[in-house]
């Protein structure tokens, strides 16, 4: 396989080049397994690990590599080698990691378009569509709704669903599918372009590794029913994967996602938010928070009816976990900092002890 069909451009070999790398091989990351990676070169599929310069090097587990990305690697036998170095990044979709204080967990790298998978009988919640939409927003990756499972439900409940959802997101396409008849996919393949990598984001159980599995052909990913007494999806994928489909499009299958938390994303927010943000531009006060001031014409727009009040609660409960996140950050950062400086006193009293 040559790199140019895992979406390897000109623009890529300048980087590498810049980079002074030309001795390296180049691959692309489409497995990670808790810091093992499986790289995909112009030689096959190789395993490997990343050096101990980048490892101490790395500031935090965004500087790892993830699915998605260019590395450049040595090769010292065909099933072992080592990353030496990432080529930068064009796009990275993260989130909030889970149960780790102020730090970010990279889901993809390198993507050009998020399908939004929602299942159509269960799963369908606009607030999580928006969160999505943020985090795409801010990761400069375009987004594409797809709403699956609509066999399970009526046409007209499928039409609902869809007026719903472009009452509240506006210039963004819906595509309504299903896994079992395959209705929808005609469209799905349609837009899926060569040399463009596209990702599933969704909870667990909405057909993301059914869709996968459909679109490529193959059983690459193990799909299992809905658990009727917990409503919830039985299998979860454990690990994010790279694919080539036969089109030339390039699919990345993630886990599904019970928590989404956004990062910095103030650009995500305006972009997903826009009508909010038009409107607080004429509030009285610049510091305007939309919640009890005088003269706000965010919360004037929503008694009237202009902004749902559901989109405004949701844009509210973002903008605080923003902060709050925020805030973790700073706070996780100055314990590191303090934590290098006493490292530091203490290295420079053994010094002059001894």
């Amino acid at each position: 396989m040559k790199l140019e069909e895992l979406g390897y451009n000109d623009k890529l070999e300048k980087l590498r080049i810049e980079k002074n790398l030309k001795d390296f091989e180049i691959g692309r990351v489409i497995s990670e397994h808790k810091e093992r990676y499986i790289v995909k070169t112009e030689k096959g599929e190789l395993e490997a690990e990343i050096t101990g310069n980048l490892r101490f090097s790395s500031k935090s587990r965004e500087d790892f590599p993830a699915v998605g990305d260019w590395v450049a690697l040595s090769i010292h036998d065909l099933d072992f080698s080592i990353i030496h170095s990432i080529l930068p990044r064009y796009s990275v979709i993260s989130r909030q990691a889970v149960g780790k204080f102020g730090e970010i967990q990279i889901i993809a790298a390198n993507i050009d378009y998020a399908f939004l998978v929602q299942a159509a009988d269960r799963d369908f919640n606009i607030n999580r569509l928006e969160r999505y939409l943020t985090i795409c927003n801010s990761s400069k990756v375009s987004p594409i709704i797809v709403l699956s499972k609509i066999d399970l439900i009526d046409e007209l409940r499928t039409a609902e669903i869809i007026e719903n959802i472009k009452a509240r997101i506006k210039n963004v396409l819906i595509l309504a599918i299903s896994n079992e008849s395959k209705e929808g996919y005609d469209k799905i393949s349609a837009i899926i372009e060569k040399g463009k990598t596209y990702c599933m984001l969704g909870s667990s159980g909405v057909g993301k590794s059914t869709l996968l599995n459909n679109l490529s052909g193959k059983s690459l990913m193990r799909t299992d029913s809905i658990s009727q007494s917990t409503n919830k999806g039985r299998h979860i994928t454990s690990h994010r994967d790279l694919i080539v489909l036969e089109n030339g499009g390039i699919l990345v299958d993630n886990p599904g996602m019970k928590e989404v938390g956004i990062v910095d994303s103030t650009s995500g927010l305006e972009i997903t938010f826009d009508l909010i943000i038009r409107f607080s531009q004429n509030c009285k006060f610049n510091d305007c928070t939309h919640t009890n001031e005088t003269g706000c014409s965010v919360i004037e727009a929503v008694e009237k009816g202009e902004i749902d009040r559901a989109s405004y609660e949701n844009y509210m409960k973002m903008e605080r976990e923003k902060a709050y996140f925020e805030s973790s950050v700073v706070e996780r950062r100055k314990k590191d900092k303090d934590f290098g400086k006493m490292l530091k006193n203490y290295k420079k009293d053994m010094n002059e002890n001894y």
